[in-house]
């Protein structure tokens, strides 16, 4: 297996894609803006612009796809603000082309937003592993888990699904999002965050890279990948703001706080992996 294609060269896909080259793979890589074919080009990564809507595709999947044997789907729902896309039909618009293609295995990225939040107490919240079932409050969690079952339940190939929490990197922290501002919600939830270089180093574990599994590919397996690091809300984020010097976030103690503590031991131990960042 030498060749991997990458559906979605983004704040992640990108990062990943250098890294992976970086170990000898070849990688096909999309983006929906032509402006950014140059970057992956600049970047060694063969470059195609696709884009999924949910009446067709543009681009040329058939290509895209073609000789690998991988293929990483990192493209998040867009249902933020008033977007309503079917998410879902997107992805079912894709997969008669990986059917036909040389891939054999798919990882989906998906979140941690499949599973609920529970309302208690912090001291009661719910600790979350993969045998929990999901219940997703969210219309974006309601169509990722969706389409893990869609993907999941076709035999013409097999899906690793990953579910990322908040994902941080250097560029990327939501304290530069909350800081000064007021009647923050959860102040006792428990944080549930990832680092960039830790999903990086689990999809390349689940590829076969480092002390892993040979057979982990050839399942259907779902991997929580959340830092083994919880503290409150309040208290993380009032920490961060202090430590980079923004102004302090208030939080609203007027209700009860929500959250579910999510668990990566399957990552730590079907995986082997060691998380490079345990403290964020």
């Amino acid at each position: 297996m030498k060749q991997i294609s990458i559906l979605g060269c983004g704040w992640l896909g990108l990062p990943l894609a250098k890294s992976l080259l970086e170990k000898g793979f070849s990688i096909n890589g999309s983006t929906t803006s032509v402006e950014k074919i140059a970057v992956l080009e600049k970047a060694g990564i063969l470059p195609f612009q696709i884009n999924l809507f949910e009446d067709r595709i543009e681009g040329n999947l058939d290509l895209f796809l073609s000789n690998s044997e991988v293929l990483i789907i990192d493209i998040p729902p867009k249902l933020r603000g008033n977007s309503n896309e079917n998410f879902v039909q997107k992805i079912n618009n894709l997969i008669p082309f990986i059917e036909k293609s040389s891939v054999e295995k798919v990882i989906f990225v998906s979140s941690t937003s499949v599973y609920s939040d529970t309302f208690s107490e912090a001291s009661e919240a719910l600790n979350v592993t993969e045998e929990t079932k999901p219940n997703p409050d969210t219309e974006s969690g309601k169509q990722l888990l969706e389409v893990e079952h869609l993907l999941q339940s076709n035999s013409n190939f097999k899906t690793t699904i990953v579910r990322f929490g908040g994902l941080i990197g250097e560029d990327r922290h939501p304290i530069k999002f909350l800081a000064g501002r007021k009647n923050i919600e959860n102040p006792e939830g428990p944080i549930n965050l990832i680092h960039q270089v830790d999903c990086i180093g689990i999809i390349e574990t689940i590829i076969g890279l480092g002390q892993t599994q040979s057979d982990i590919l050839n399942q259907n397996k779902v991997f929580n990948a959340v830092a083994p690091f919880h503290p409150t809300r309040k208290e993380y984020y009032t920490q961060k703001a202090i430590e980079l010097n923004l102004p302090l976030p208030e939080f609203d103690e007027s209700k009860i706080s929500i959250g579910k503590t999510i668990l990566s031991d399957k990552v730590e131990k079907v995986l082997n992996y060691e998380f490079k960042k345990k403290t964020l």
